[in-house]
């Protein structure tokens, strides 16, 4: 199906044909991607860990947010990279700028999820 056919399609069926390309990419990013599977492991862990461990509502939707935000950027950093050794094969600065730009985006996902744990499991008495 064209990119097209996809966006002429109105609703549920629209809605359907979505959660199924967003399936398709999950797997994808499973199958080819092991830092993705790493990571999962992780969510797996902390995830239950952020639930049990958050004092409030708040505290556990920072927790879990900060796991799922490293999934996520590192969905799209495969993305980039799929597309860079589609489109350019050969070795190129920009080639390498955008991978080495999707790694940056990762670790600084990792930081991020790093410091929010920090903050909310180690307050620092003051209210």
């Amino acid at each position: 199906m064209s990119g097209a056919d996809f966006k002429g399609r109105k609703g549920l069926t629209r809605l359907w044909n979505a959660l199924g390309y967003s399936r398709d990419g999950l797997a994808a990013a499973w199958k080819n991607e092991a830092a993705f599977r790493e990571e999962i492991l992780l969510a797996a862990i902390a995830i239950p860990l952020a639930i049990f461990l958050g004092n409030s509502g708040v505290d556990r939707a920072l927790l879990v947010g900060s796991i799922l935000l490293i999934l996520i950027v590192e969905i799209l950093n495969s993305a980039v990279e799929a597309v860079v050794d589609k489109a350019s094969p050969e070795r190129h600065e920009l080639a390498k700028r955008a991978k080495d730009m999707g790694s940056a985006a990762v670790l600084l996902s990792l930081i991020n999820a790093a410091a929010v744990w920090a903050c909310v499991l180690w307050p620092t008495g003051h209210a």
